[in-house]
């Protein structure tokens, strides 16, 4: 790889590990449909200066719904109810074991034995992150939060029929559908006066992470990360994503403090584990 294209991979993964602690500060004040509303109503404004991709509006929609809503609302959803961000980082990061577990069904791919174990390992991992659950979070809040990864890797299987080369426009016109679903579940979630007094009492903070979600998450992160994935095939860049968990956790660490059991951290670890085992450049899929 160019030394600058190393620097953006690095980048990507900084602001996609660090974009966890900028939700938290964002669920300070506001709810989950209510920052995913906001999140992705900043990020559409730039269909205004992008070309529209060669996308039907169901398969954009569809993907939108997935890659987007989805993912997002469940992974607010769960750290709003208290799972702490290092955590949620490692969590919706075994959205690549959900891919190749769902293409199995879907698109009749049959894994091979390096797939299993990596598979096995994220598994004996989240099942030790649920086994800790009671103290600041509970059961039903990872359940929630795990539908994220779930709904990230269905996402990844319907982007499988899009050939789209401006990563950047893509996202830009993905981000048009969910604000409205996000405001509608607001509304529902937690009525219009209270809504209102959310945004009214969102402080500078707030509104820095909702930007940084908007512009550097959403926008810089997958353009890049699209630019990067045209440039070089997959094994070159797979070490990478896994720096994303690893700076979520290490950032929530430092940053908000949070402390992790032991038998937490012995979960954390084997996700990563199986997540290393998964993208090593001899991973292959055969049908």
């Amino acid at each position: 790889m160019k030394s600058v294209d190393i620097v953006l991979a690095l980048a990507v993964a900084l602001v996609w590990g660090l974009a966890f602690v900028f939700t938290r500060f964002a669920l300070d004040t506001l709810s989950p449909p209510l920052l995913m509303a906001l999140r992705f109503a900043i990020a559409a404004l730039f269909v205004l200066v992008l070309p529209r991709p060669a996308i039907g509006w169901p398969l954009m929609t569809a993907i939108a719904a997935t890659w987007f809503v989805s993912q997002f609302l469940f992974q607010f959803i769960g750290i709003a109810m208290g799972v702490p961000t290092g955590i949620a980082a490692v969590v919706v990061q075994s959205q690549v074991l959900f891919t190749v577990a769902l293409a199995i069904p879907v698109l009749g791919e049959r894994p091979n034995g390096q797939q299993l174990a990596a598979m096995a390992a994220a598994s004996a991992g989240l099942c030790l992150i649920a086994a800790s659950t009671g103290g600041t979070f509970d059961l039903g809040a990872l359940a929630l939060l795990a539908l994220s990864p779930i709904s990230f890797a269905i996402g990844n299987l319907l982007l499988r029929r899009v050939s789209v080369t401006d990563r950047g426009a893509l996202v830009a016109w993905l981000s048009l559908i969910p604000p409205l679903p996000g405001l509608v579940i607001a509304l529902a979630w937690q009525g219009p006066a209270a809504m209102l007094t959310a945004l009214a009492e969102t402080g500078t903070l707030g509104w820095l992470s909702v930007l940084y979600l908007a512009l550097v998450a959403t926008l810089f992160g997958y353009a890049a990360w699209g630019r990067l994935m045209q440039a070089y095939p997959a094994a070159t860049l797979a070490p990478f994503p896994l720096l994303v968990p690893v700076i979520g956790a290490l950032a929530s660490w430092l940053i908000l403090g949070e402390r992790f059991q032991p038998v937490q951290i012995a979960g954390m670890v084997l996700v990563l584990v199986g997540l290393a085992i998964l993208l090593m450049p001899a991973a292959r899929l055969t049908r």
